[in-house]
Order: structure tokens, then C-alpha cells, then sequence
């Protein structure tokens, strides 16, 4: 008879040989870490991750004060996002990218003399019309993927597995740069109104990329409603700057069209001499083309909006390119009209310069206004690439391109272990290139314009491909498609050749080497899967032993150690964990399917061993095939709605060793053991963590059944 979950002692009676059964119900503290659902169902509350350890509670109370209560699976519906807080969750990289986009190309420019510098106002004029161009084409991909249409979902979909991890690899490149370049910028706007804190830079960047991360593992709608103030302060400032230079410029004299000349010479501010020819307008493009930077975010986060997804999105992407075109021209007329000209370093900022000619008087303290802004929505753009990165690792890792622990959901349903590396990679970068803007922003828009392309191009076959459905409508879409992934193909281009060696050529570098790990991460799991995967029923019959089973899934290792478990012809517990009613319910069905292969393999050794039953040793064999018979595995589920995998089996176990004291319990642990050390990584070793847990528990014997993986 299988263990209950209930303590049961034979009692004498008051009669002679009478006997009674005495029946104990687990405790309320037993209990609190589990509720019923079911028949052999049970939910792990948030009482069953409780540490048992002082230092672990302690812990414990430091992670809730900074990340919040947990939240359960269900509660994911109710994290989506309004299009007021997207705008300030996913544009706030794009928006913030007119603070230093036109500094970008007259940077460029400045080093052909102060009248090259006019040559800004048709550059801009033709980024502004590619920027239109990419809204368009991505408002197309919002509606054709209403799932999330990223440009590897869209590449690989459409142009195959490695377009989209070439589209992948720049992207996740390109998230990392501009947390780097955000950040540094930001530092960057601080230091023109508090020089004093110039000889710390590197050290605010970091602090500031520290703040978001935490921020961000707070859960995306926490982040929203966070940062939604600072982008919209910065909204605000942007346009009141912006106007009263329009209204400056009009009462001045020489009206809106009378430009003032630079009154500094390019050399005297330290920058050196540089050729006017086509290369040198070509590389003030591709530097004011920093602008599109995060104009694909939204696009790849359409499941994150409120229903109707779709529309939400397509609405929130036509704001967010408004807000940037008018931006983005309104800070190069101001710098045309009133003659600013940019300074090394970013010291001061071009709008700093800006803000400071316009709000004098009663009115500077504007100017502080302004910047602090700058400051907030720079910093703050860094968290586009912190729900867009997260989630494309998460997509990465769910196709086995990437280790699975960038799958996992965090307390609060945040990508933790995307947002954490996402942390640790740009602050070494603004740590090695020393919070320099100007050297961060050339390797910056290569890898997100090669995302636009290979998008774009994978449109293009998509909508050839759906021609015959998609009505009469099909080729005004695939145009507008073509014409952006032409455009970008161009910007990436010339990106490539004027940048190359002013960095480009990491990023050129980094792509090709980042698709060769994924290949070789993908490599490893389809190994694993091929080595893992349970071809034909493992026999009971064969082996001989055990108790409690934890499972994640029927593979090769689970069934070997559910054989040896069921050897033993004692009591046999399965049980699995539930992230999910699908999970749970997928597990149950290749449960069933299990069990009646077994039963029916067994029932024939049942017969074979009767007939064989001549000798005194096949008797032996025929009662241990009947008794393998009667003795069933019998599977438990534990829901857990907090993605938890070890603090409730380790709760389950102890209650089970504490309402059955007669027994001794007994936890078989499949685990595969790869043929490298560094194979190791890619795994969530969650043997090795249950057996750490449940090493120090008293009562509890712990048998590792290893399936080592070929060489």
C-alpha cells in the first residue's frame, strides 16, 4: 500500500488483542506550504519558499524589500501595459536619442570648418524620411505578427534559422550598447550642469545601471509605472525648448531663417581638420543615424500591451516616430539657426547649449529643468533594451539557442537572468571604454540596422508567400516593405564602411562569433535530446529498487531511475512540478501513456514467467513479476504558481518523511552528466541543487542515478 500523506499507528485496544488504527493529519504547519487541488494535487503556497536558514530569511527579506511580493503565474495577464506606459517603457531609447543624434553628425562635420556644418539640415531631412519609412514597414510587421514580431521571429520565420540568428546576435548587441551609450550619455548631461562630478562618470554609470536593473526585476509594469514620469518630464522639456527656440528665432532678427554663425573655430575648440568630400558626409549620416536606435522595440514587444495587442502597439509606434521626427528636426534648426557648434567630449552637450541661450533670466532655472530631464530619459533609455533584450534571450533559449535559465520567469515574473547579464555586460563596456560617448556611439547602430534589414527582407517573403490570401492589398504591403529593407540595407552599408575603423569592426566581429555560440549551444541540446529521449519503454523487470521520483519530464534518465525505483517492488512516488494547467496537463498525458506501456510490457513478463514457473528459482520470478504488477507508481503533482522548482519539492519530502515515521523515504534523482565541465553550464542543475537541500535533512536518504552522455 502506497504512503499516505497522513500518519497512521496500530494501537492496542481496551479488549484482549483488539487493535485499533490511530490517523494524525498533517499539521497546520505541514499544511501551509501546500493546498489541495486535486485528488494527489497539491499547490505550493508562498509559505513553502520560505528558507528555513537565518541567513536565508534574512536574504528573503532584502529581495522583497527591493523586488516586491512574488507573483504568480496567473497573475501575468494583469501585468500587460497600457499604450501611455508603453510609450515610456519601450520609446524612451528611441525619444532620448535626439539628446545626442545631432551632436552625432555635426561631431562629424565640424571638422571640415563651421560652414560644413549646414550640411546637417539635409542629412537630418533624410534620416527623418528613412524614420517614417521604418515606422511604416514596422507598423506592417505589428499587424502581420500580433505575437511579437521581432526581427529574428520575422527572419528566421521567413529567410530561415540563420538570418534570424545573424538578426538575433545584432540585436542583442545592439541592446547592449545602448544601455552602455544611454547611460553614459545621461552621465554626460549631469556633468555639463555639474562639472564637479566629471572625475566620477564611470562610477554614476554603473550606480545608474545598477537602479535599473533592480527596477526592471520588479516586473515590466512596475517599471512602466516608474519611469513613465521621467520620459514624460522629458517629453515636456524637450517640446518647451524646442518652441521657445521656434519663438526666439522668429522676434530675433533675421527671423527663422537667419542663421547665426559660429562664433568658435573648429581648431580652437580642439577638433581636429577633416576633408570635405562624400566619405565625410556619408560617415555625419551614419552617425545621425543613431536616432533609429530602439525604433524596433515596440514591434518586438506587441504581447506586452493591453488587449487589443495589435492596435495598441501600431498606435504607440506611430506616437513614438511623431515625437522622434519632430525632435530630432526641431534640435538641428535650433543648432543651425543659433550657430552652436559641438564641443569634444560632450562638454557641454550640444541642448545643453541650446537650453542655455534660451532660458536666461527669471527663466534659467529651466535650464536645469532641461537637463535633469536629459539626464533621467537618457538613463531611463536603457530600459527599452532591458524588456527587449530579456525577452529575446527568453525566445533564444525556448528555441535552444541560448542556456535555459534565460527562460525562467523571476519572482516577479521578470526575465532575471536576461536583465542581470544585461546589467553586467554594459557595465564593463562603459568600464572599458571609460564612459566615453563618442567611442560607444560608433559601434552603435550597425547591429540594430542589420536587424532592420534582415526584418524588412523577411516581410518582403512574407508577404509574397501569403499573396494568394492577402487579396489585392499584397503588393502595396510587400512595397512598402522592399523600400524599407532597401533603406536600411543602404544605412547598414554605409555604417559598415564609414565606421569601420572607428569600431564598427567589433560589432562585425561579435555577430558572426555570437551565431557560431548559438549554433554550438543548439548543438549541445540536440544531443542531449537525441541521448535523453525515451525511444522505447525502459522495463522494470530489468533492475531492482526505490521511493520518491522527482520529474520534470519522461526522458531516458526519468525512466531509468522510475525502473530502478520500481525494482525494488516498494512504493513508488512521481513527482513532478507544475508551472502551469498546460504543463501539468501535457505531463499527465505522457504520464498515462507511460503507465499503460508498462503495465502492458509487465503483464507479459507476467505471463512468460507463469509458464516458466517449473523451477523453484522461476517461481521466485513469476511472484516478483506479480508483485511488480500490483505495486503501480503512483504520481503526484505539485502546482507551483510562483515557477518554483526546489524549496516545494524539498517541503514535500520533509512532510512526507514527517507523516510517515515508520518509513524511511527514499529520493531518486535522475541527472544526465554531460561528456565536458563546461557543458555543465548550459543545464539548471537542479539535481545538484535538491541534493544540497535536502543533504542536512535528517530521515531522508538520496540516491543519484547518473546517465552520463556519450563522449
Amino acid at each position: 500500500m502506497l504512503p499516505g500523506h497522513e500518519q497512521q499507528m496500530v494501537m492496542p485496544g481496551a479488549g484482549l488483542g483488539r487493535r485499533y488504527v490511530r490517523r494524525r493529519l498533517p499539521s497546520q504547519s505541514e499544511t501551509s506550504a501546500f493546498l489541495p487541488r486535486g485528488d494527489q494535487v497539491f499547490e505550493a503556497t508562498e509559505g513553502s519558499l520560505q528558507p528555513q536558514s537565518q541567513i536565508g530569511r534574512g536574504y528573503e527579506r532584502v529581495r522583497r524589500v527591493l523586488l516586491g511580493r512574488r507573483l504568480t503565474t496567473a497573475e501575468q495577464v494583469h501585468e500587460r501595459l497600457t499604450k501611455v506606459k508603453a510609450l515610456a517603457v519601450l520609446s524612451s531609447d528611441a525619444i532620448s536619442s535626439v539628446a545626442y543624434a545631432t551632436e552625432a553628425s555635426l561631431a562629424i562635420l565640424i571638422g571640415a570648418g563651421t560652414a560644413a556644418l549646414t550640411q546637417n539640415l539635409p542629412i537630418t531631412a533624410c534620416i527623418v524620411a528613412l524614420m517614417i519609412i521604418v515606422g511604416v514597414s514596422y507598423r506592417q510587421t505589428i499587424h502581420a505578427y500580433p505575437n511579437g514580431g521581432g526581427s529574428y521571429i520575422v527572419a528566421r520565420d521567413n529567410l530561415g534559422v540563420l538570418p534570424g540568428l545573424i538578426a538575433a546576435a545584432a540585436l542583442l548587441i545592439d541592446y547592449v550598447l545602448t544601455v552602455s551609450v544611454s547611460v553614459s550619455s545621461g552621465v554626460d548631461a549631469m556633468v555639463s550642469a555639474l562639472p564637479a562630478l566629471n572625475n566620477f562618470s564611470v562610477e554614476l554609470g554603473v550606480v545608474f545601471i545598477a537602479v535599473i536593473m533592480v527596477v526592471n526585476l520588479r516586473g515590466i509594469r512596475e517599471s512602466g509605472t516608474i519611469f513613465a514620469a521621467p520620459t514624460y518630464l522629458f517629453i515636456g522639456a524637450f517640446a518647451i525648448m524646442i518652441l521657445t527656440g521656434i519663438f526666439h528665432a522668429i522676434f530675433s532678427p533675421g527671423g527663422p531663417f537667419g542663421a547665426i554663425a559660429p562664433h568658435q573655430s573648429p581648431a580652437a575648440l580642439g577638433w581636429a581638420p577633416q576633408h570635405m568630400g562624400p566619405l565625410l558626409l556619408l560617415t555625419a549620416f551614419a552617425s545621425g543615424c543613431v536616432a533609429m536606435t530602439g525604433t524596433e522595440a515596440i514591434s518586438n514587444a506587441v504581447p506586452v500591451f493591453k488587449p487589443p495587442e495589435s492596435k495598441n502597439a501600431a498606435r504607440t509606434l506611430v506616437a513614438m516616430v511623431t515625437i522622434l521626427a519632430i525632435f530630432y528636426l526641431g534640435t538641428t534648426y535650433l543648432a543651425w539657426r543659433f550657430g552652436i557648434v559641438p564641443h569634444p567630449n560632450q562638454n557641454p552637450t550640444l541642448d545643453s547649449q541650446i537650453a542655455a541661450l534660451l532660458f536666461v533670466g527669471p527663466f534659467a532655472w529651466v535650464y536645469y529643468v532641461v537637463q535633469f530631464a536629459t539626464l533621467l530619459i537618457l538613463v531611463l533609455a536603457a530600459n527599452t533594451s532591458f524588456a527587449d533584450f530579456p525577452r529575446l534571450s527568453s525566445i533564444l533559449a525556448r528555441d535552444g539557442f541560448l542556456p535555459h535559465q534565460f527562460a525562467f520567469r523571476g519572482d516577479r515574473l521578470a526575465f532575471s537572468t536576461g536583465i542581470i547579464i544585461l546589467a553586467a555586460l554594459s557595465s564593463i563596456l562603459l568600464i572599458v571604454f571609460h564612459g566615453s560617448t563618442e567611442a560607444l556611439i560608433n559601434l552603435y547602430a550597425l547591429g540594430v540596422f542589420t536587424a532592420f534589414t534582415l526584418s524588412q527582407s523577411g516581410m518582403v517573403v512574407h508577404w509574397y508567400r501569403l499573396r494568394a490570401r492577402a487579396g489585392v492589398n499584397w503588393r502595396r504591403s510587400l512595397g512598402i516593405n522592399l523600400v524599407g529593407a532597401v533603406a536600411t540595407a543602404i544605412v547598414a552599408a554605409i555604417i559598415t564602411i564609414t565606421k569601420f575603423d572607428r569600431g564598427a569592426w567589433i560589432v562585425v566581429l561579435l555577430v558572426p562569433l555570437l551565431v557560431l555560440l548559438f549554433r554550438g549551444i543548439s548543438k549541445h541540446y540536440s544531443f542531449v535530446q537525441r541521448h535523453t529521449k525515451a525511444l522505447t519503454p525502459l522495463h522494470a523487470q530489468d533492475l531492482r529498487h526505490v521511493l520518491v521520483v522527482p520529474i520534470a519530464e519522461l526522458n531516458r534518465p526519468a525512466c531509468q531511475a522510475l525502473a530502478y525505483a520500481r525494482s525494488l517492488i516498494q512504493p513508488v512516488v512521481a513527482v513532478h512540478t507544475a508551472m502551469d494547467k498546460a504543463d501539468e496537463t501535457a505531463f499527465r498525458n505522457e504520464w498515462d501513456q507511460w503507465a499503460a506501456e508498462q503495465q502492458a510490457t509487465l503483464e507479459r513478463a507476467v505471463e512468460a514467467a507463469r509458464m516458466a514457473a517449473e523451477t523453484p528459482e522461476g517461481r521466485a520470478e513469476y511472484a516478483r513479476m506479480r508483485a511488480l504488477v500490483q505495486e503501480r507508481p503512483q504520481m503526484v503533482v505539485l502546482q507551483s504558481p510562483y515557477r518554483a522548482l526546489v524549496p516545494p519539492l524539498v517541503r514535500y519530502i520533509e512532510m512526507l518523511r514527517d507523516v510517515n515515521p515508520q518509513r524511511t523515504v527514499s529520493v531518486l534523482l535522475p541527472e544526465f552528466v554531460p561528456a565536458h565541465w563546461w557543458e555543465s553550464l548550459l543545464h539548471n542543475q537542479t539535481a545538484l541543487r535538491l541534493k544540497l537541500a535536502l543533504y542536512s535533512d535528517a530521515g531522508v536518504v538520496v540516491f543519484n542515478i547518473p546517465y552520463h552522455l556519450p563522449q
